[in-house]
Order: structure tokens, then sequence, then C-alpha cells
């Protein structure tokens, strides 16, 4: 698939924060990438560049390909409610986001994997879809075979972020997505207005 593999400190970067979660890397230089880095004259943004800039941080964020971003907005443009926060509250819907939120995996890509490779099931259905669109009130669950894979055993074990909008029972490995969360809580510095006015043009 046309996902982006390379080097993720590179993106943080460029969106001069660390997107994909902690990055030691990212800390360390925490400049433009390029040869001439902090050194390099950067012009006054234009509006456009600005507004593009968002979108590419939201996908990126999310791992989400331009189609499927476009798709969204088109959803979230039909839907009730302000435009933007719409746009976020589906991509939090994810299936490979709820699973990251939820602590089994420490990044949205791994938790890609691991449904993908068919170890998250949701209302007691094993589901290999990472874009699934969850409905309050789902289940989310490790699968039974594989609640003993070290990776999730691991990113659970270190697992520190708690949201209100998603319960977890550390005992059956389960959780639930309670209901659609609201703009303040989710966390990501996107800002939507700008992803909602590049795509009006």
């Amino acid at each position: 698939m046309a996902r982006y593999t390379g080097p993720k400190t590179k993106i943080a970067r460029k969106f001069g924060e660390a997107i994909f979660g902690d990055d030691k890397n990212f800390e360390k230089r925490n400049y433009p990438p390029g040869q001439h880095g902090n050194n390099r004259r950067r012009g006054k943004k234009s509006e456009y560049a600005i507004q593009l800039a968002e979108k590419q941080k939201a996908k990126y964020t999310y791992g989400v390909l331009e189609r499927q971003f476009r798709n969204l907005f088109k959803k979230a443009t039909a839907s009730p409610g302000i435009t933007g926060e719409v746009l976020l509250q589906l991509c939090e819907s994810r299936l490979d986001n709820v699973v990251y939120r939820m602590g089994i995996s420490p990044s949205r890509s791994g938790a890609r994997q691991l449904v993908s490779h068919r170890h998250i099931t949701v209302n007691g259905e094993k589901v290999n879809i990472p874009s699934y669109q969850l409905l309050a009130g789902d289940v989310v669950a490790v699968r039974e075979k594989s609640k003993s894979l070290e990776a999730i055993q691991n990113s659970l074990s270190n697992a520190s972020h708690v949201y209100e909008w998603i319960t977890w029972n550390g005992e059956k490995m389960e959780g639930t997505y309670v209901a659609v969360p609201q703009r303040l809580q989710i966390p990501e510095n996107i800002n939507e207005q700008f992803i909602v006015e590049l795509y009006s043009k």
C-alpha cells in the first residue's frame, strides 16, 4: 500500500512537533529538516501553504491517505455539526486510532498492524479493517489467542493516558468506545478550520 514508511522524525521536524508520539531524536533536533536546518531563511508562508501543512499534519498523524481523507471530509460535510470538528471525530472513531488510544499499541501504525493481522475484535467479531468506523457502545477487545503477545503486554503495561470517552478493563483486555469525543477531548494539535478552508476552495 502507499503508506509512508520513511523516517518519522523527519516528518515531525517538518511540522515542528512530535506528531507520532514521544521521539528522542526529535527532541535532539527539533528544527526543520534539510541541509541548512535552522539557518535557512524562511519567508512568510502563504495562506495556502499554512492550510496545506495543516492537512498534511492531520493525514500523517492519523495515518490516512489522501483519497481516504477527502472521503472523510465529504462525509463530515454531509453530517450535521461543525465540519472540521466532525472530521476529527471521524478520524478518532477509526478502529486503529481507538486501539492506539486504549493503549493496546504504543503507536497508530502498530495499532493498524494489530488490526490487519486479526488480533482485535469488535463486539466479539474479528475485524481486520483499520479504517472501520466505531459507533458509541462498541466493545473493542484483544482476541483471546493474542492476549499473550509480548508487544500488546508491553504496550498495556506502559499505557498511562486516560480518555473520558473510552473505558478499559485490564483483566478482560477489552474496552468500550463510550461516545464520540468532543473537540476539547481530542488532544491532537490540529487546526481543523484550515483544512476546511483548503477543501472549500
